[in-house]
């Protein structure tokens, strides 16, 4: 196994930001970029002082997907990653993109390049998509004789129509950053996507992190399910923030009409 890191990890002014880092792959995915994926997010979420994730990759791409010709030498990988652990609900492969969207924080994934099979599957799990007009994407996997098994069915059926997930699973075809956002894949297009996803974070970062992460919760759990689950799930989320240190510090400031209130502490947890 290689020594060079494959994901890197750094954190300034609350946002955390993941570095793909296997440039000379187009940051394909290995088993040591696999396992250090979900060793950042596992590290990300015992940070409470992180507000957001920004997403990206070093070097030419954001990421090429599954790199084939490594898994190939490791074959026992697939086997132990594609069985499902009795205790979660995913195997390893949903895991790597899952882990994003479990995250009680927010996660812009910022995209140029290349982003296939697996790689797509990890932005589609991320809260926020912001993706250079050329960035090249694809739901790659047909081209193996496969199909997207890294969490693509529980996302796609929310950023997009089933005529249009079919068409680009069944084609493999490669498509713009353009054409996914009029998909609905991509939230964003603009020629400097990292820029753009550092003004939301500083957004983000200013507001109290318990509404934050409990605005993601309850889209997690409402999004698409009927009116009597969703009206639930909104009064049990409002009675778990009303009265937290957080929603005093809010509630001060909007009283006072100031811009912006005294810092916030450490968000709570949330899951």
């Amino acid at each position: 196994m290689s020594t060079q890191a494959r994901v890197l990890l750094e954190v300034s002014n609350k946002i955390a930001y993941v570095s793909l880092n296997r440039p000379e792959k187009h940051n394909g995915l290995d088993q040591q970029m696999f396992l250090e994926l979900v060793q950042t997010a596992k590290a990300i979420r015992k940070n409470r002082d992180i507000r957001c994730v920004i997403l990206n990759g070093n070097g030419p791409s954001f990421c090429a997907g599954l790199d084939f010709s490594a898994v190939s030498k490791t074959p026992s990988m697939v086997l132990r990653f594609f069985i499902k652990p009795p205790w979660r609900k995913e195997n390893m492969f949903q895991r790597v993109a899952h882990i994003w969207r479990d995250l009680p924080i927010p996660v812009i994934a910022v995209i140029h390049g290349n982003c296939f099979g697996g790689g797509m599957q990890i932005i589609l799990a991320c809260d926020y998509r912001i993706a250079t007009p050329a960035a090249k994407l694809s739901i790659m996997e047909i081209k193996w004789g496969l199909i997207p098994d890294m969490s693509g069915m529980v996302t796609l059926s929310r950023l997009t129509g089933v005529d249009i997930a079919q068409e680009l699973t069944m084609t493999g075809r490669i498509f713009s950053g353009l054409e996914g956002k009029d998909y609905g894949l991509i939230s964003k297009v603009s020629e400097n996507p990292l820029a753009e996803a550092e003004a939301l974070a500083d957004v983000i970062c200013e507001k109290s992190p318990d509404a934050i992460a409990a605005v993601k919760y309850l889209y997690k759990k409402t999004w698409k399910k009927d009116t009597r689950s969703a009206l639930f799930w909104e009064r049990i989320t409002q009675l778990r923030l009303l009265g937290r240190n957080n929603q005093r510090i809010a509630m001060s400031a909007g009283l006072a009409k100031e811009k912006k209130p005294e810092a916030f502490i450490s968000r709570s947890s949330f899951k």
